[in-house]
């Protein structure tokens, strides 16, 4: 055996799984997702509505939480913290859409267990997104007693106080910024990492992240548009009292997970 053979014997990969590549897409190619995400939706309608319910459900013990500790005017920038965390409640509906790719149903159990597909990098990621939704719900508060003092308005007088105010603009202004640029970054950094992490057991939270990032960065402006859809949609879903939640949680999983399939893509046999 020559020495360039025992050499070449003697490499390792630096990267375990085999390095995505990133499609280019059309702007208004997010429609299509949200059509297929449909498609799953009334395809596995028991799973899906339980999770939109189960979102509802927490909506509703953050509310009561908050009321309890005398801190409900935390309500707004908490549930505007949703669209941080949201990705990371939505595994098992990114299974659900996955298992239907290759004919298979699922069950509640099966989604609310595929986690395990890669469970210590899907939790790394989750931890992550958490961090990122505590550091925001800190700068709420400290922006609240910033403007109001150390006694925020009421619940009956939050949104009067918020909107409505003129002194309310620079906080308003301030406040949009931070917890939008919070939600961009987080957006960014998940958009296609967790249901990578699903799809390839293999994969590290690092390279899944990396690959979210490039994926933005490839198509900023179809995916500036797919993060406002996201918004929109989950605001339907917080402004019907948590209730719209039930639908618009599952139909934006789903198609997520489409996002996913269409925008990144492995060498063939990978």
């Amino acid at each position: 055996m020559t020495t360039e053979t025992q050499a070449a014997g003697d490499l390792a990969p630096v990267y375990v799984s085999p390095q995505p590549a990133i499609r280019r897409i059309e702007l208004d190619r997010p429609w299509q997702w949200l059509v297929k995400g449909w498609q799953d939706l009334r395809r596995a309608p028991t799973v899906s509505f339980t999770y939109g319910v189960l979102a509802a459900v927490t909506g509703y013990l953050l509310t009561f939480g908050l009321l309890w500790a005398d801190l409900l005017y935390l309500v707004l920038p908490l549930t505007a913290g949703f669209l941080i965390v949201g990705p990371i409640l939505a595994v098992g509906l990114y299974e659900v859409s996955r298992r239907a790719e290759q004919g298979q149903s699922t069950t509640l159990y099966e989604a609310l267990a595929a986690f395990r597909r890669n469970g210590s990098q899907i939790a790394l990621m989750g931890i992550a997104l958490m961090l990122l939704m505590f550091a925001w719900a800190r700068i709420a508060a400290l922006l609240f007693f910033l403007y109001f003092g150390l006694e925020p308005p009421s619940f009956e007088d939050l949104f009067a106080s918020t909107f409505l105010e003129p002194d309310s603009l620079p906080f308003l202004v301030l406040g949009t910024l931070i917890g939008g640029g919070m939600a961009l970054l987080a957006f960014s950094i998940s958009v296609v990492a967790i249901p990578l992490l699903l799809d390839r057991p293999q994969a590290n939270v690092i390279d899944a992240i990396a690959t979210s990032f490039r994926t933005v960065q490839t198509n900023f402006l179809p995916m500036l548009f797919w993060a406002v859809l996201i918004a929109g949609f989950s605001a339907a879903g917080l402004v019907t009292l948590y209730l719209g939640l039930i639908v618009t949680l599952p139909l934006i999983g789903h198609a997520t997970w489409h996002a996913y399939r269409d925008l990144v893509s492995f060498p063939e046999g990978a």
